[in-house]
């Protein structure tokens, strides 16, 4: 079986579109002086989704081995498309500035990736387990 890059996969693709779209959002955040909480989440999730497609370019996923990196991974993005959602929302309501809105429909394109993340990491589990998760036939046991 050959191993595509992670640059080349879709799981690559999708998760470094909502890099560029967290970095938007934060970028429109920034410019536009949106309180603090605003550009400390969107930052922080720049920098958890950055480790990640690092942690995967290299393949450190594969040395280090005592976690379980596919559900820190679906973990991190239903927490981030949770936090993306409250502060999208938040800033599309008052509308104060042009850049804050656009910050905010970054936000929840970035949260449409988020959930597209977190499904395509479900289903690579489902139909390649690996490790103690998979799954056995039932004459395998007997």
């Amino acid at each position: 079986m050959e191993h595509r890059p992670f640059c080349c996969s879709v799981k690559g693709f999708v998760k470094m579109l909502r890099l560029a779209l967290t970095a938007t959002s934060m970028t429109f955040f920034i410019i536009t002086q949106a309180p603090e909480p605003y550009i400390v989440i969107t930052g922080f999730e720049v920098t958890i989704i950055l480790f990640f497609i690092i942690l995967y370019m290299l393949r450190l996923d594969r040395i280090i081995t005592f976690l379980f990196w596919p559900l820190l991974d679906i973990l991190n993005s239903l927490v981030a498309a949770i936090f993306m959602i409250i502060i999208s929302v938040l800033a599309l309501i008052p509308e104060t500035t042009k850049y804050t809105v656009l910050g905010g429909v970054f936000g929840l394109l970035a949260v449409v990736c988020c959930i597209a993340d977190a499904a395509l990491i479900y289903r690579k589990l489902l139909f390649n387990p690996s490790g103690p998760y998979q799954k056995k036939a039932i004459h395998d046991e007997i």
